[in-house]
């Protein structure tokens, strides 16, 4: 079939399942599932995969599934990834297909994610007899369980071998965009996401009496300052890196100096290099600043997901493919990347990658009208299923055909 002709079949069909892939996703949202609970997912997914035909692995690094769909013609194998896991969060959208369970959400659109691959997989289906290779549908457990993540256990689980994967593609709602537009970038798209547990020790004395003793807040506010310095001072400006400090905990009572502080944050970095130094910069800054001030600082530094790289030449490639399948101005090229982290990078570290992001705000819509991902009203217009779906057919169909 040319390739005119396919982009309008993958059109069409991606038209004839968006109201299952619209079904799929509400009870997916109605029903969430955390991060190594996805069990019912998990079920929902095999089973539809299944009825498709296709050969499918269970339990795969956890709850994790993976189906398999053989083109007629033998060739190369393409990976299709989604997430499955919810937030624990207090959903406050009022829709009617609003969580049902507690303090559970899907306020990062992976509900979508794992409807729209199911969607894509009937599509593909409907389309073997022109695959010129296969096509390995993979939904992953636990993406929100940093640092752990849930990649590296499908990897190591075997997910990317027989057959062997060539190349993997992913897709991420995005509400900063438009409905019908496709986000991306060759290289770093996304950041590195790291954790860091310090600690601060002092000396307790009475608080009318700081001289008698080793104020650790106070140290702690001087670390939390040199911390920033890490980042201007150390990193270069053209470079990235964040380093924040989130929660914060000591003393006893309000006259009393506190021995003790314990703190936890996120660093943030774009480039392997720059991940790797910045563990000692932390390490000799809180110790510099408590040695100092007479007491002592220890640092645990926890290595998250890696930057998400995204292989250029599959960006070249989403780009035509794009141009071609969706029509001309709905491909975007991000100016800059994103800090924020995605475990779909274990992915990319092992095979050439490439993760876009779909633009689901309504037409209309500003985007400051647009609750944000990881928001309590977190709502993704589910007019952008199609787009994504056709967008992650026409990528698998044209890879093949290289």
């Amino acid at each position: 079939m040319e390739a005119v002709s396919i982009y309008r079949s993958i059109e069409e069909l991606a038209e004839k399942y968006g109201g299952k892939v619209v079904e799929w996703r509400r009870a997916i949202h109605r029903n969430p599932e955390l991060s190594t609970q996805e069990e019912k997912t998990a079920a929902l997914v095999a089973d539809t995969l299944t009825g498709l035909g296709l050969e499918v692995r269970k339990n795969v690094g956890g709850h994790g599934v993976v189906g398999l769909l053989k083109g007629k013609k033998a060739g190369k194998t393409v990976g299709l990834r989604a997430d499955m896991d919810a937030l624990p969060m207090q959903e406050e959208t009022g829709l009617p297909f609003a969580s049902a369970v507690p303090g559970v959400m899907h306020a990062c659109g992976h509900d979508t994610h794992t409807a729209m691959l199911l969607g894509t997989a009937c599509v593909l289906s409907e389309l073997a007899e022109e695959l010129e290779g296969s096509v390995k549908f993979i939904f992953q457990p636990a993406e929100e369980l940093n640092p752990t993540g849930g990649a590296p256990g499908m990897i190591e689980a075997g997910v990317l071998e027989n057959p062997s994967v060539d190349a993997l593609f992913a897709l991420h709602v995005w509400p900063g965009f438009e409905t019908g537009t496709v986000i991306t970038r060759s290289g770093a798209l996304m950041g590195a996401s790291d954790r860091l547990f310090l600690t601060v020790s002092g000396k307790t004395s009475h608080g009318s009496a700081p001289h008698q003793g080793i104020d650790a807040i106070m140290i702690a506010a001087q670390v939390i300052g040199g911390l920033q310095t890490v980042v201007s001072r150390t990193v270069a400006p053209l470079d990235s890196a964040v380093v924040s400090i989130g929660t914060i905990k000591g003393g006893y009572r309000y006259n009393v100096v506190a021995d003790k502080v314990e703190m936890e944050g996120t660093v943030r970095t774009l480039s392997p290099a720059t991940q790797e130094r910045l563990p000692g910069l932390i390490q000799r800054t809180a110790q510099g600043y408590a040695g100092a001030l007479g007491g002592e600082a220890s640092v645990e530094y926890v290595r998250g997901y890696p930057p998400t790289l995204n292989a250029p030449e599959l960006f070249r490639l989403a780009s035509e493919t794009t141009a071609a399948s969706l029509g001309e101005g709905h491909f975007v090229v991000l100016d800059n990347p994103d800090l924020g982290g995605e475990d779909f990078s274990f992915f990319a570290r092992e095979r050439p990658a490439l993760m876009a992001w779909l633009g689901c705000r309504p037409v209309g819509k500003s985007p400051d009208e647009m609750a944000v991902l990881h928001n309590t009203c977190f709502d993704p217009d589910e007019a952008c299923f199609p787009w994504g779906m056709r967008f992650m057919t026409s990528c698998a169909v044209d890879f093949l055909r290289q």
